[in-house]
């Protein structure tokens, strides 16, 4: 059990969020059995979501000045990692500005850490959309041998990091600014970092919090014809494949097979990679998609 001498540090990117972002906060000030503080990044936004935080008046909330447009989610939380000092907490969280954290989110969380002698921890989420429906999205499949080059752990947003990992990827960030620019989603990037550093990832089957999905939202789960109509054009065009060989040459995988097979992509290199598909992605409905992407001719 946690105590509230358990300090977490609650890192939250923010972009024109005013329609969610308070509900949010409060859901993350309102965590149990944990003390927090929550540093907000915003990219700055074009509403009054900074406003609208500082107007709770609470001194655990702490908005970092932004000079510069970020440009992406992937790229505020980078920021984030690599300018807030760790050095006071126990633990480092992600969050989004839209979602709902469930009471005792953190506190679950660091149990379960602590249970499995991990160092970082993802689970499950319950998704929810404005017309009321709601659905488990299970990430806690068994991972595999190199599913970090290939997808996220989970939702970034459920990830709690220990402190000796997230100062290791702080440095990582800070040393590598220019080369990390490139890359499209933090989440998966921290998972990579995670898995080829030797870190302990614990994915959990409990759902930590409920997952808001709306038109705004950079990444959700992938459900529908319209997100299935983008996701396939993000592989298509080559996109995909580019950010698993960057991802595999930043966090130094650069020599694996699975990289350099995808990174010359043959017709011998793509067979090869096809009867693996086990090994790269956890589900078997990821596994299938993968499968067909590399049937497909991809641009460079």
């Amino acid at each position: 059990m946690t105590n509230n001498s358990t300090k977490v540090c609650v890192l939250l990117a923010t972009y024109n969020g005013t329609k969610w972002c308070l509900d949010q906060v409060k859901s993350i000030l309102n965590q149990e059995d944990v003390n927090l503080e929550v540093f907000v990044s915003d990219d700055l936004s074009s509403d009054s979501t900074t406003d609208l935080l500082a107007l709770l008046n609470d001194s655990r909330i702490h908005i970092l000045a932004s000079s510069y447009k970020f440009g992406s989610a992937c790229q505020n939380f980078f920021r984030l990692v690599r300018d807030v000092d760790f050095s006071e907490y126990d633990y480092i969280a992600f969050a989004d500005q839209d979602d709902l954290w469930n009471p005792n989110k953190l506190s679950y969380s660091i149990e379960q850490l602590n249970a499995h002698c991990a160092d970082a921890f993802s689970s499950n989420v319950t998704a929810f959309w404005p017309d009321g429906r709601a659905r488990l999205i299970v990430k806690d499949q068994p991972q595999r041998e190199w599913d970090f080059l290939f997808e996220s752990a989970g939702p970034g947003c459920t990830f709690v990091l220990t402190k000796k990992l997230a100062c290791n990827l702080a440095n990582f960030l800070h040393n590598n600014y220019e080369k990390t620019k490139g890359v499209a989603l933090h989440d998966w990037f921290t998972y990579a970092f995670a898995r080829s550093n030797s870190y302990s990832w614990w994915i959990d089957s409990q759902p930590t919090m409920m997952y808001r999905q709306h038109e705004s939202n950079e990444f959700g789960v992938n459900s529908g014809v319209t997100a299935a109509l983008s996701r396939f054009r993000k592989t298509s065009n080559g996109w995909y494949r580019n950010q698993v060989i960057l991802i595999g040459d930043l966090v130094g995988a650069e020599d694996s097979w699975p990289i350099k097979r995808m990174r010359r992509f043959s017709l011998l290199d793509r067979m090869l990679l096809l009867f693996n598909v086990f090994a790269f992605r956890r589900s078997f409905r990821d596994r299938i998609a993968l499968f067909f992407l590399l049937l497909l001719p991809q641009k460079k």
